[in-house]
């Protein structure tokens, strides 16, 4: 059987939910439609070097959010997807349209909702607060939180298995987090 660690250097496309992996799971609820969210700045700057590096990065969520998807946006991801009801079949979409195989693609997710996704990909992670039976189903958890460094993690493993985590030239490195 494969290691863990190859399954990693072989990732070309990396989906994330939003609420619970790229945000601690808790909402600030206020007067009108939007909710108030933290996002680390620390899975920010990862997420920039994923994306410069080459890999494709996609945020999947349930839920909706305009202030979101402009941080996302200025972090170099486009590939943001609000109100899915099937994570899965946008990973197969994604899949299709890159041209990828099931075992080129990482999801990470925290819940009952993301274990769809989970069929659909070929490296299953989750941060260390995730629910129980998204846990049974990971091939790895995080030993980080959602919104605390769980998306950092997976990141930079799998820039470091395909030698793209390199930070002699600074200059070159310096990026909007």
């Amino acid at each position: 059987m494969e290691h863990l660690l190859e399954r990693f250097s072989k990732i070309k496309l990396m989906a994330f939910d939003l609420d619970g992996v790229l945000t601690n799971g808790k909402i600030i609820i206020q007067c009108g439609s939007e909710w108030l969210r933290e996002m680390n700045i620390k899975d920010g700057y990862a997420l920039q070097m994923a994306v410069k590096s080459g890999l494709h990065i996609a945020v999947i969520t349930g839920s909706s959010s305009e202030p979101v998807k402009d941080r996302l946006k200025s972090l170099g991801i486009d590939l943001f997807y609000q109100n899915v009801s099937s994570k899965a079949m946008i990973l197969f979409e994604l899949m299709d349209k890159l041209k990828l195989s099931k075992d080129e693609v990482l999801f990470m997710g925290d819940d009952i909702p993301d274990l769809d996704a989970f069929n659909q990909s070929g490296v299953k992670t989750c941060p260390v607060d995730a629910v129980n039976e998204v846990k049974e189903a990971a091939d790895y958890i995080s030993y980080k939180k959602g919104g605390d460094g769980c998306v950092r993690d997976v990141i930079e493993k799998t820039l470091k298995l395909q030698g793209k985590w390199n930070f002699q030239d600074r200059k070159s490195t310096r990026l909007n987090s």
